[in-house]
């Protein structure tokens, strides 16, 4: 009786841990097969923003073991990658790399949050983390969150407490040339 307890534990801790893995697992594999492909995006919300005027165009630039590393374009400006990366136990963290033209460190770069959770596979949620709080106090309330699905993919902010929501819309069906590389990028 004792082997047929022990069996039945082991049975859901295991599909308890496959369950936890599932989400985040999926997400980063829809994400990490657009691999290498750019594409264009519109502003949903708000609608128009002068510091998104431009052609905005999204390139998931580069796929290693752990990390993906998305270029985020607004017209000329390359100064903005979005840096996923996944921990031992799934969870995903996502981190803002702002460079300069000259290819140096903004002084407001790496902000972002971990996920709490393994999310959705088509949803995750980046809470502002302890290092975010410290570098801009206003942002302690964000949330990011990105959603990838077979036609689409969005990157969203929203500060809790204010009106403040950004969301930025890009077309998974119609890849388009990828781009330079962004700003202080190594290869």
């Amino acid at each position: 009786m004792k082997y047929v307890y022990a069996l039945a534990l082991f049975l859901v801790s295991f599909q308890l841990q496959a369950q936890e893995d599932f989400g985040s697992a999926q997400f980063w594999d829809k994400l990490s097969s657009h691999c290498g492909k750019a594409f264009e995006g519109q502003l949903v919300s708000p609608q128009s923003d002068p510091r998104f005027a431009g052609r905005l165009i999204m390139h998931v630039r580069s796929c290693e073991d752990g990390r993906i590393r998305i270029s985020f374009f607004v017209g000329e400006d390359r100064s903005r990658t979005w840096v996923l990366t996944k921990d031992d136990a799934g969870l995903i963290q996502l981190k803002h790399d702002h460079r300069y033209e000259d290819g140096s460190e903004d002084k407001v770069t790496q902000y972002g949050g971990k996920a709490s959770n393994t999310g959705s596979g088509t949803t995750q949620f980046f809470p502002a983390d302890q290092f975010t709080a410290e570098l801009l106090p206003a942002a302690v309330g964000n949330v990011w969150w990105i959603t990838v699905d077979e036609n689409s993919f969005t990157y969203n902010l929203r500060r809790l407490g204010s009106e403040t929501l950004f969301t930025v819309k890009f077309d998974l069906t119609k890849p388009i040339a990828a781009p330079e590389a962004p700003w202080g990028w190594v290869d």
